[in-house]
């Protein structure tokens, strides 16, 4: 069941306590040595560890994957190697829909993140869920996003095609329409690269694997840097 649902639906190397450790150091020696705050090239360190709560499905969940292998704990690494001290929170419930990230968002609040990083979609696709409901959700939860002052980054689904073009149409420009009218930035399909790619998914066809979550993450990590340079940009300016 679990399976059938999560079809888009369709943690980090070394341990997380050794990585929380190591970047709380990080951000530390840089502001013992004046440097922090700085927001330049990979490698440089920031002055405070952001926390990025990446809401989602089984996709972002790590559904079928050790959790170091698990998109948030890749998306973690690769922010660190470009020098960010952020913790990325696994937000990511396997078989939900945007009526469930709506229903569960305050509780995925509560840790307070900087940023959000917002994948849902995919299992209202799978579902033929009515565009119009999905286009709903997704709406409420970016009003709330807003009010709170949280950036966030869309990454955006496609219908399944054997919906009919119809269906897909109605479906594909929620997001590009959302984006547009939030003025947040979009990630135009959370599976470039990898949908349909045999070797990069597990047997089901439907969720990637290690490798296939590599890809993904190598494709949005240039959007979620942005993202996170924009929030330390405020910050400093708060400061």
């Amino acid at each position: 069941m679990a399976l059938s649902l999560s079809i888009t639906g369709y943690q980090r190397e070394g341990g997380p306590e050794s990585r929380h450790f190591n970047a709380r150091v990080m951000a530390f020696a840089a502001m013992v040595l004046g440097v922090a705050g700085v927001a330049g090239g990979p490698g440089e360190a920031r002055a405070e560890e952001l926390r990025l709560l990446a809401l989602g499905d089984s996709l972002t969940a790590g559904y079928g994957l050790a959790q170091e292998d698990a998109f948030p704990a890749q998306l973690q690494q690769a922010l660190e190697d470009r020098g960010f001290a952020v913790e990325v929170l696994n937000g990511g419930v396997s078989g939900d829909t945007t009526a469930g990230g709506l229903a569960r968002l305050d509780w995925a609040l509560a840790d307070q993140p900087h940023a959000v990083l917002l994948e849902l979609g995919s299992n209202d696709g799978l579902r033929g869920i009515d565009p119009a409901s999905t286009r709903e959700n997704l709406t409420a939860m970016l009003d709330r996003l807003t009010a709170e002052g949280v950036p966030t980054l869309i990454a955006g689904m496609y219908a399944p095609p054997n919906l009919g073009p119809e269906y897909g149409q109605a479906f594909n420009a929620i997001y590009p329409e959302l984006a547009a009218r939030y003025d947040a930035p979009l990630y135009d399909f959370f599976l470039e690269g990898v949908a349909t790619v045999p070797e990069l998914n597990q047997l089901d066809g439907i969720h990637p694997n290690a490798e296939g979550v590599k890809v993904i993450v190598e494709g949005i990590l240039p959007h979620v840097a942005a993202l996170l340079e924009a929030v330390e940009a405020d910050m400093q300016d708060d400061g």
